[in-house]
């Protein structure tokens, strides 16, 4: 690892309580001017011309000014959209380094209308607030580490049913220090929730004719302030949260974008970044100054090869590092982070400086490892330490439970890490089967196509091909053997997750069957469709679950991300042998049996100690033989598949099994 880079004690830019006022700054490369604007409500009580320094640098001071205090900026400059320059004084820009607002984003047409056809845009936007902000947390290692469970929030639908949380807590980040959210993680063992975006957002501007809203945060303003609508106590209430977590040993991560921001295409709404110099934060087709480059499906990009963004994505995370004492980020889109006008570099300054920068060097890092640019499929070519979203993991467990042909040796390589996508000693795989963005887990086994009409595209959108079926009706059903088919399905997807090595990532609410209806971009569902019924869950799963939990908690050979060998380790056992039903090992033959949809995994831990995975994707039930050592046992881990103890364990259709070996 490289030599750890110093980070600045605070910010450039923003607001900066002196004590006796005010210090404000912020940068433009292109604007003639840039005023700072002060606001008692959405009336402006003044209007100061900053001062233009060097290197794009505009600022002033104001004595007198307290927390609290609201502002915007505006900037002026030449109106030239085929140039890149969108500069307007009538539209109120918010400060990129704003750390809190007084009201959440609203979309409105006026915010997108050309120079001097709109009017003010002053009573249409949040406007910043001046914050003292509190000590910085004590610096602490993350507690989670590669290996372990990662489950994803998404904030507001996590608990706006749950009726053991306070009604006045429901959908707040808030509410994920309530004693019986976390009795409920801590069952799971989960190392760390990772956060959907909970910074501030604006709905998509299709959205409002629709009567929906955005419910997932994937469409930044303000990468600093966190949303009022799930954060209404600001940077304290999630620094409480992350601490009330930790207590439990449960870290925090949170998922940012930084790949784009909510204003969107050349007809998108000015707010802040478009208004202040749209040709450096964006980036824009080389030949073409005027034309946004789209490599994120959202109407721009950010230039993340610009020294100025990279200061403000840096700043980002280390503001939350700093003051709320996150255990790492999600990067969505993350090679937007290594892009420049030649692709994709896992060297580029700022993936450089988010593994050397002294705060952010020990933090966890992951990446969503593609975007839609040229080149965008980039699993498995992040450098270390940053781990990635697996998606051939999702795919290929999915089509292995699917019966689809062929797919024995494919399962092998997944549940031992993904040799095939990450080099070197150790995998850097996130391991999962569904998350945020396409069908649940339940709807997995429930749907064999995609029902997106609630989203008001005619079911264009969302991925057309889940590797899903339905077991035989699609959809909801009443059928009490396709129930139990769905249920096993499910139990078997949970085990072969859960004893895949490397860190495993669950969506909240998959471990009890949550359905979105068949909807597999439910990005705009803020109700019902997204928003988890703990009243009806599945009690069955989830205590199948939590005992997954609890079998791979005792099993560290499950949670280590060293890639296997196959050859002796220090207790003279091989450390992985791959096993058919009848005990013998895998030949040639059986990886190429395009029928076969049998297999056992045998590890042996360096302490001496082994264990069993036996995978049955036959609907027909089977009797295995555990290869036998002198002076040892084994012991069925999996409470569903108990057998005669006078005879060979039986594994039935469409499950998976555990057993340990251990000394007479």
């Amino acid at each position: 690892m490289s030599d750890k880079i110093s980070a600045p004690a605070e910010p450039r830019f923003g607001a900066r309580p002196t004590g006796t006022g005010v210090d404000f700054a912020v940068w433009s490369g292109a604007a003639e001017r840039v005023w700072l604007c002060l606001f008692d409500g959405d009336v402006e009580t003044a209007r100061i011309d900053m001062d233009a320094g060097e290197g794009g640098v505009f600022s002033t001071s104001v004595a007198g000014l307290r927390a609290g205090q609201r502002y915007g900026f505006r900037a002026d400059g030449p109106y030239q959209p085929e140039r890149g320059l969108w500069f307007d004084p009538d539209k109120l820009l918010m400060d990129p380094y704003a750390v809190a607002i007084d009201r959440p984003y609203a979309y409105d047409a006026r915010l997108a209308l050309k120079r001097s056809a709109g009017g003010d845009t002053a009573a249409l936007m949040p406007k910043a607030v001046v914050t003292v902000l509190p000590e910085p947390v004590k610096a602490e290692p993350p507690l989670f580490s590669p290996g372990g469970l990662i489950y994803e929030v998404q904030v507001r639908a996590f608990t706006k049913l749950h009726p053991d949380v306070p009604e006045e807590l429901r959908g707040t980040i808030a509410a994920l220090a309530h004693p019986a959210i976390i009795e409920h993680l801590v069952k799971l063992n989960v190392s760390a929730i990772e956060l959907m975006p909970v910074t501030a957002w604006i709905d998509e501007r299709h959205l409002g004719s629709l009567g929906l809203t955005n419910a997932w945060g994937y469409n930044p303003v303000s990468f600093m302030v966190l949303d009022p609508r799930i954060a209404p106590g600001g940077i304290g209430e999630l620094r409480e949260t992350v601490a009330a977590l930790r207590k439990a040993g449960i870290g925090v991560i949170l998922d940012l974008v930084f790949n784009h921001t909510g204003e969107s295409d050349e007809f998108g709404p000015t707010l802040s970044l478009r208004g202040l110099d749209n040709r450096t934060y964006y980036r824009h087709a080389p030949d073409d100054p005027g034309k946004l480059v789209n490599d994120t499906g959202t109407g721009n990009t950010l230039a993340c090869d610009h020294p100025v963004v990279q200061e403000l994505v840096l700043d980002t995370l280390r503001h939350f590092v700093r003051y709320a004492g996150v255990d790492g980020f999600r990067f969505d889109l993350a090679p937007i982070l290594g892009r420049n006008d030649d692709g994709f570099d896992p060297d580029a300054p700022l993936l450089r400086a988010l593994r050397e920068d002294a705060i952010l060097n020990d933090r966890v890092m992951i990446a969503e490892p593609w975007d839609i640019g040229p080149d965008g499929y980039q699993l498995g070519n992040f450098r270390q330490p940053f781990l990635e979203w697996n998606d051939r993991f999702r795919d290929d467990i999915r089509r292995f439970w699917r019966r689809d042909r062929g797919m024995v040796g494919t399962l092998a390589t997944r549940l031992a890490g993904s040799s095939d996508v990450f080099k070197g000693a150790a995998t850097r795989t996130v391991n999962f089967l569904a998350a945020h963005d396409g069908f649940s887990l339940a709807d997995l086994v429930a749907y064999e196509r995609k029902h997106n009409e609630a989203n008001g595209e005619m079911n264009r959108d969302g991925h057309n091909e889940n590797f899903s079926w339905n077991n035989g009706v699609e959809g909801a059903t009443g059928d009490a053997v396709i129930l139990a088919e769905r249920r096993r399905d499910l139990m078997a997807l949970l085990a072969t997750l859960f004893f895949s090595r490397g860190t495993i990532m669950l969506t909240a609410g998959d471990e009890f069957g949550r359905s979105q209806q068949g909807n597999n971009n439910a990005y705009a569902q803020d109700n019902l469709i997204s928003w988890l019924d703990w009243s009806n869950r599945d009690r069955v799963l989830e205590e199948f679950a939590f005992a997954l939990a609890a079998i791979r908690k005792q099993l560290p050979t499950l949670r280590d991300y060293a890639f296997l060998t196959g050859e002796t380790n220090e207790a003279g056992l091989l450390d992985v042998e791959w096993l058919t039903e009848a005990g013998r090992p895998m030949a040639e033959q059986d990886w190429n049996d395009g029928g076969r949809s049998r297999l056992m995994m045998v590890l042996a831990a360096k302490d001496g100690s082994r264990i069993a995975a036996v995978v049955n994707g036959d609907r027909r039930a089977t009797a295995i033989v555990l290869p036998d050592r002198a002076g040892f046992c084994w012991t069925n881990l999996t409470a569903e598949q108990r057998s005669d103890p006078a005879g060979p364990p039986v594994i039935a259709g469409r499950t998976c099994a555990w057993f340990l070996e251990k000394a007479e």
